[in-house]
């Protein structure tokens, strides 16, 4: 049988990055995408058959557009789609800025629609097609600082649910992904301890080993956000406290109106 033709974004770091070596090690055709792609040339140098690298803005539906058509010209269908890239922008909620809300929701929850959008026909002509999408466990315990995070985390779960029941009758299989926390920049001195806190290894490597049995969920262990069900009961300024030590990202890129 021939390699599986796999989408994946958010690919240039963290998880993705892991997942895009871990698969391009596995024998699949995978294409590639960030918003820069130079750290994955070096990955795409040793794999020159079957790495397709395609930057783009996914908040951008023409961005998206552009690289559906890539896609298509390259392969003609979509076997595998992972939409991985995403952001979780902290919010201090005593000085709500709805910037941050209004960048999560498009980095989080539109792009994967727009995204969503241009994988169905090329799935549709693919071999046992699959939608993968890799959210939170943050959906299941309301943490402090992650009201931008969590509810468009939420929203991408709901999307997926819902994608699940409307395609079944055409065989696209859907699964939705709670990595949990993982290790993916080195975390602050002194930092509060985070439950399940995996290497991007170790997680890209259990998400695939999971995803072989196309499950409708994979979530990594939800009794351990039992853990932290103490914090999100903290007032402030605690929460706010233990809250910047989870902080994963850059500051949010403020959008314009």
């Amino acid at each position: 049988m021939s390699a599986r033709r796999i989408w994946l974004t958010g690919a240039s770091s963290g998880l993705g990055a892991a997942l895009a070596q871990a698969l391009l090690s596995s024998g699949a055709r995978v294409a590639l995408s960030a918003r820069s792609v130079e750290p994955l040339r070096a990955l795409a140098a040793r794999y020159p058959d079957r790495a397709l690298l395609l930057p783009g803005d996914l908040t951008r539906s023409q961005d998206v557009r552009q690289i559906g058509e890539r896609i298509a010209q390259a392969w003609g269908a979509l076997d595998t789609v992972i939409l991985n890239a995403g952001t979780c922008e902290y919010v201090d909620a005593r000085q709500f800025d709805t910037t941050i809300i209004e960048h999560v929701v498009r980095t989080n929850l539109l792009a994967s629609s727009y995204c969503v959008e241009v994988a169905l026909p090329l799935l549709r002509a693919g071999t046992s097609p699959h939608l993968v999408g890799i959210a939170s466990t943050v959906t299941y315990l309301a943490l402090p600082r992650t009201e931008a995070c969590g509810a468009t985390r939420a929203g991408m779960r709901y999307l997926f649910d819902s994608l699940e029941a409307e395609w079944a009758p055409e065989g696209i299989d859907v699964t939705l992904v709670g990595p949990g926390f993982v290790d993916t920049v080195p975390s602050p001195p002194n930092a509060f301890p985070l439950p399940l806190d995996l290497s991007a290894d170790s997680a890209a490597r259990h998400i695939l080993e999971k995803l072989a049995g196309r499950p409708r969920d994979i979530t990594f262990n939800t009794l351990a956000m039992a853990e932290l069900w103490p914090l999100s009961k903290q007032p402030n300024p605690a929460g706010l406290v233990i809250g910047k030590p989870m902080q994963r990202s850059p500051a949010p890129i403020k959008d314009s109106p």
